[in-house]
């Protein structure tokens, strides 16, 4: 009877009312003086989750949507050169019965993305059905598809667990991993279940293989949060925030919509979940230039000039200009200041869980097996860790 493989998974805020050209240069001189693109501008961290959806694999879908926010705030300790890398998360399914059998049942749910309410309304979604469970694949589907980063100084991670073979399938898991590897992959394994059994299901040889990290958890275990006294704060400035957030186009208000489902679908695993949920959209990297008018403004100080009056809310399609920029002057002060409070409270929060943590001492889940290895690999690649 088949078991199951899960994953890894891991996987800001506002307001507040507080608070060379020369004509003459030659091809190459001009290549030299060329603006950096954007995307080579800072350095990325890529994550990718590769969920086993076959059955039994309940456990570790709800762990990995219980630590999903834990894990991007430790995303957003790491630093380069002190600068706050890009952090993009994907996520894979596989080893489900309702996914096509030519496609070694598995489906790529989100591709590498910044859209961190995208992926957790992704993972809310998934449900499990039995299935087939191939590693090998989905590695090489993952390595292949998705869109890399090129640069040296790049964090590139894949995450995989689950609790059968990691041989299965028509693909060999080391072909799969030497080709990760050929493009500064790392792939860490999760088995849900003893250590020796991991080991003797090949869970280990696949880490080491792939220059990661092996762990196993109990996939069936609750998550333990620990309640602090600044999580209620945290969660009312988290109301506030919302209301600096100004959809526009064609998505804003479906965008700004989902925004408030993935809080309550934060609230509704925990307080301590939502709250960690809240001090992820205090970070920048909780960016919305897509669907935000205040993160456009951010991003393209002249974006106001370019949006069409129909791209707006209706309540603000009246205003000029003038009368836009000081709206977004507003809100861009008042979600600044709730960040910064959410940071502070934030800070506070996660020295109180630590100093807890010490007094206890509890098995691996999904979560801390992913947080310690990010950090593991970070210091490697000559990140540092600011919290």
């Amino acid at each position: 009877m088949k078991t199951t493989l899960f994953i890894s998974a891991l996987l800001a805020t506002t307001i507040s009312f507080a608070s060379c050209n020369n004509s003459n240069a030659k091809p190459i001189e001009r290549v030299n003086t060329e603006k950096p693109k954007k995307e080579d501008s800072n350095n990325k961290i890529q994550v990718a989750l590769l969920l086993d959806t076959s059955n039994s694999m309940d456990g570790l879908i709800d762990q990995a949507k219980s630590r999903l926010w834990n894990i991007v705030n430790t995303l957003t300790t790491l630093k380069y050169s002190g600068k706050n890398p890009d952090i993009e998360i994907a996520l894979y399914e596989y080893g489900n019965d309702g996914l096509a059998q030519q496609s070694n049942y598995i489906r790529q749910v989100t591709p590498l993305t910044s859209d961190l309410d995208l992926i957790s309304e992704k993972l809310f979604a998934l449900r499990t059905n039995g299935g087939n469970e191939y590693c090998g694949a989905v590695i090489q589907d993952a390595t292949k598809k998705l869109q890399w980063g090129k640069e040296n100084n790049n964090m590139k991670l894949i995450y995989i667990a689950g609790n059968e073979a990691f041989n299965q399938g028509g693909i060999n898991y080391k072909e799969a991993i030497n080709d990760a590897l050929k493009n500064d992959i790392y792939v860490n394994t999760i088995f849900c279940g003893s250590s020796i059994e991991g080991i003797n299901t090949f869970w280990k040889d696949g880490a080491d293989y792939g220059k990661g990290k092996y762990f196993n958890i109990d996939s069936n275990q609750s998550i333990q949060y620990v309640s602090t006294p600044y999580d209620d704060e945290i969660s009312k400035c988290n109301v506030k925030i919302n209301t600096t957030y100004i959809g526009y186009g064609a998505k804003g208000s479906s965008k700004k919509m989902n925004q408030e489902t993935q809080d309550k679908n934060a609230r509704g695993v925990s307080s301590a979940n939502y709250a960690e949920r809240a001090v992820s959209k205090s970070k920048a990297v909780y960016k919305n230039e897509s669907w935000d008018l205040v993160d456009r403004v951010k991003q393209d100080p002249k974006a106001i000039a370019k949006i069409k009056k129909e791209e707006l809310p209706t309540e603000l399609q009246n205003k000029s200009e003038a009368e836009l920029e000081v709206i977004i002057t507003q809100k861009t002060k008042e979600r600044e200041t709730i960040q910064k409070e959410i940071g502070e409270l934030g800070k506070k929060r996660q020295q109180y869980i630590d100093a807890e943590s010490k007094k206890t001492k509890s098995q691996d889940d999904l979560g801390k097996a992913i947080n310690t290895s990010i950090v593991a690999l970070a210091k490697v690649k000559g990140y540092t860790v600011e919290k």
